[in-house]
C-alpha cells in the first residue's frame, strides 16, 4: 500500500524532478518507509511506500523489470500473486513467450511480468485492489490502470500536452501543473450527495479515474478503456438452483477472500462493529488464520451510538485480542482537527474512520480488514426494501402526476420530516421510475434548497442519473441486483472507499476489503431475486455463514457505524460550526442567508434538517480554507 506519482509530456528533467519531489513530500503519511523517483526525458514517476509484501529494500519502487525495458510504479495489493508468479515463470512453448525473472517476492513484480506478457490484457488476471502505472522506455508508452471496484485512487489531469497522476488530489495540487479553481458542476453534486462522484471532483480539471478503466498515452495521445463493468456481471444465467448450495459457494467464496487478504509480512488486524458484515469477516478470520486476530472498535459516551456490547460479545466468541476506543467529546473535537485535514476530497463522512484508523496503527498494526461492501452486496439498506415495495406499486404508477403532488404534499404537512420530503419529491416526477427513486434517496440536499444556498447560473445535470444510465440499469427481472450495482457504483465507490483510502492512509494503515472480491460481487450479483429476497437484512449472508454468528448480531437492529454528530454539532461543535458556516456564506455564488437560517432550523430541532446537510457545508468550508481554494 503506498502513494504513487507521475508526470508525463514535461521536457524540463530539472522542473520535474522538483514537481515529482514535491508531490512525494505530499504523500509521506501514505508511504513513510520509502521514497522514490524515476525521471527521464517526458515521463516522471515518483512513489512513497508503506511495505506489507516483501519488507526488504528489494520492494523499492520505482521497480524496474529485470531487463529494464519497464518502470513502475503501483498502489495496493495482488492477492493472486504467487499464483501468477508461478505462471509467469514457465516458458510457453506454443507461443514462444519467455519466462519472466524475478529478482524480488513482491507483488509489484508480478505486474511488470503480467503486463510484459500480456500488455493492457495482464488487468483481467488480477485479484487485487490497485492503481498502477508502467512506463515502457522502448515504446515511449505509459499504462495506467485502476482495479474493477475502485478500492484504490487514481487522480489525473491533461493540460497543454502535459499528463499527471496522482493517489490524491492535493498532490496534483501541489505539482502546480494548473490552477486550483472550484469546479461548479462538482460543487452542485458535492451539494446534493456529500461527494462527487467519478470522474468529475471539486477542483476543475482534475480527474478520477473510474474504477474498470485503464488508460494508454502514447505520442500525447490519451485513450481511456473500460475493461470491467458491473452490469456486466449481472446478466449471465444462474450456475446454481439449490438455495443450499448457493449458500455453500458464498460461504466458500467469502472464507476464500479472508484467507487471500491474510497474505502479509506484516502484524494485522479487523474493525469490528459488531455488526453482521464486520462480524462475519472476523469469525472467518478466526477461523482461517493461525494467529490471534486483533480487533479494533469505537465506543461512545452516548449508548444509543455505542456498539461495545455486540462488539465485545463477537470478540469472546472468537477469541480475539480486542480493543476498544472510547470516545467522548473532548477527545474527538482535540481529533477533529487532525481529521478534518487529512481529507484529501471534501466528504460528508469520513472522521469515524480517522479515528478507528489512528488507534489501530497506534496499536502496532500495519493492516486491517474490514466489513465494508457487505451491505451493498447483500441487501442490508433500507433503500433495497423500499425499492421493492415501490416496484410492487402499480397503481401508484398510473395515477396522474398532480395528483401524486397533492399526496406528497400532504404527507410532509402530516409527517414532517426529510424521508417525507424525499417522497414528497418523488411523487412530483413525472415518471416514476428506477432513476427517479433513486437520484433521490442518495440525496442529502434537495435540489430546491441546494437554490436557497447558492446561486448557480447553469442547471448541472444529476451525476447519479448519468451513471445509472452506463450501468444500464435498471436491470430487466433483478431488482436486488439493480440497487447493488447502483449502491456500489454510486455511495460505495464514491463515499465509502474514498473516506476510507483517504482516512486510513492518513494513519499509514492499510485497509482491506473481502466482501470487495470480484469473483464474490460477480457470483452475487448474478444470482436471481428469489435467492436475495429481502426477507430480512442480509438473509443469503446469514444463511452463509450458518452458525458462524452469534444469534444476538443475527438478530440486533441496524445502527451503522455513526458518530453521534447531532448531539456534538448542537453543543461542543457548535462554535466550530458556525464560524465556518459565516465564512463559506461568504464566498462567490454562495448565500449567506440561507446558510444561516438552515443552521438556525437545524439548532430548533427542526424535522426536515438533519445534521448531514449542515455538516457538509461545514467541511466544505474547512476543505476550501485548508487548501487555498479562494474560488
Amino acid at each position: 500500500m503506498c502513494g504513487i506519482n507521475g508526470i508525463y509530456g514535461l521536457a524540463d528533467t530539472d522542473l520535474a524532478k522538483l514537481k515529482i519531489s514535491a508531490m512525494n513530500n505530499c504523500l509521506k503519511h501514505r508511504g513513510p518507509d520509502d521514497e522514490g523517483a524515476f525521471i527521464e526525458s517526458h515521463i516522471a514517476l515518483g512513489h512513497r511506500r508503506l511495505s506489507i509484501i516483501d519488507l526488504s529494500s528489494a520492494g523499492h519502487q520505482p521497480m524496474p523489470s529485470y531487463d529494464k525495458r519497464y518502470q513502475i510504479v503501483y498502489n495496493g495489493e495482488l492477492y493472486n500473486y504467487k499464483e501468477l508468479k508461478f505462471e509467469l515463470q514457465r516458458v510457453i512453448a506454443k507461443t514462444g513467450q519467455q519466462a519472466y525473472f524475478f529478482q524480488t517476492n513482491s507483488d509489484t513484480e508480478v505486474i511488470i511480468a503480467a503486463y510484459a506478457r500480456w500488455g493492457s490484457d495482464c488487468v483481467h488476471h488480477f485479484n487485487g485492489m490497485f492503481a498502477f502505472a508502467i512506463w515502457d522506455t522502448v515504446t515511449q508508452q505509459l499504462f495506467i490502470a485502476r482495479d474493477r471496484l475502485g478500492i484504490k485512487p487514481l487522480y489525473y489531469l491533461y493540460t497543454n500536452g502535459v499528463f499527471g497522476f496522482s493517489s490524491e488530489i492535493r498532490t496534483l495540487m501541489a505539482a502546480k501543473l494548473i490552477p486550483a479553481r472550484l469546479d461548479e458542476q462538482g460543487l452542485i453534486d458535492y451539494l446534493r450527495y456529500q461527494t462527487v462522484h467519478a470522474p468529475r471532483t471539486i477542483i476543475k480539471g482534475i480527474k478520477m479515474l473510474l474504477p474498470g478503466h485503464s488508460i494508454t498515452i502514447h505520442n500525447n495521445d490519451v485513450k481511456i478503456h473500460k475493461y470491467w463493468q458491473l452490469h456486466n456481471t449481472a446478466v449471465n444465467p444462474p450456475v446454481k438452483t439449490d438455495y443450499k448450495e448457493v449458500c455453500k459457494d458464498v460461504n466458500q467464496l467469502l472464507t476464500k477472500s479472508v484467507e487471500r487478504r491474510l497474505i502479509a509480512d506484516v502484524p494485522f488486524g479487523a474493525f469490528l462493529s459488531g455488526g453482521i458484515d464486520s462480524s462475519a469477516v472476523v469469525g472467518l478470520m478466526q477461523q482461517v488464520s493461525s494467529e490471534q486476530v486483533k480487533t479494533f472498535t469505537v465506543t461512545f459516551d452516548e449508548s444509543e451510538f455505542s456498539e461495545s456490547v455486540y462488539a465485545t460479545l463477537v470478540a469472546k466468541k472468537f477469541n480475539t485480542d480486542h480493543h476498544e476506543i472510547r470516545l467522548n467529546p473532548s477527545d474527538f473535537l482535540k481529533q477533529l482537527p487532525e481529521a478534518l485535514a487529512a481529507m484529501d476530497h471534501p466528504s460528508g463522512d469520513g472522521p469515524n474512520t480517522y479515528i478507528v484508523s489512528k488507534a489501530t496503527k497506534q496499536a502496532g498494526i500495519k493492516m486491517a480488514l474490514s466489513g465494508l461492501g457487505g451491505d451493498e452486496l447483500f441487501g442490508g439498506y433500507e433503500v433495497f426494501k423500499r425499492y421493492i415495495e415501490l416496484h410492487k406499486k402499480h397503481l401508484l404508477k398510473r395515477a396522474p402526476r398532480f395528483m401524486r403532488a397533492v399526496g406528497g404534499t400532504i404527507l410532509t404537512k402530516v409527517r414532517p420530516g426529510v424521508a417525507s420530503e424525499k417522497i414528497s419529491e418523488y411523487l412530483k416526477q413525472e415518471h416514476l421510475n428506477f432513476e427517479a427513486f433513486y437520484t433521490l434517496s442518495r440525496q442529502v440536499l434537495l435540489d430546491k434548497q441546494i437554490a436557497e444556498l447558492y446561486d448557480s447560473g447553469n442547471e448541472v445535470k444529476n451525476s447519479i442519473a448519468a451513471i445509472l444510465a452506463d450501468q444500464q440499469l435498471p436491470l430487466e427481472g433483478s431488482n436486488v441486483a439493480t440497487v447493488s450495482i447502483a449502491e456500489i457504483s454510486t455511495y460505495m465507490q464514491n463515499v465509502l472507499l474514498r473516506d476510507t483510502d483517504q482516512m486510513s492512509m492518513a494513519n499509514a494503515l492499510e485497509v482491506r476489503v473481502p466482501f470487495l472480491d470480484y469473483t464474490l460481487v460477480e457470483y452475487v450479483l448474478n444470482l436471481p431475486d428469489k435467492f436475495k429476497e429481502i426477507i430480512t437484512p442480509k438473509k443469503l449472508l446469514i444463511d452463509a455463514m450458518g452458525d458462524l454468528l452469534p444469534h444476538e448480531v443475527v438478530n440486533r437492529p441496524k445502527m451503522g457505524f455513526v458518530l453521534p454528530w447531532e448531539q456534538w454539532m448542537k453543543n461542543e461543535l457548535k462554535t466550530f460550526c458556525e464560524q465556518k458556516l459565516k465564512k463559506l456564506g461568504k464566498r462567490k455564488g454562495f448565500k449567506e442567508g440561507g446558510i444561516l437560517k438552515l443552521w438556525k432550523l437545524f439548532l430548533e430541532n427542526n424535522s426536515k434538517v438533519s445534521w448531514s446537510r449542515i455538516w457538509i457545508l461545514v467541511v466544505l468550508e474547512n476543505w476550501l480554507e485548508t487548501n487555498g481554494i479562494d474560488e
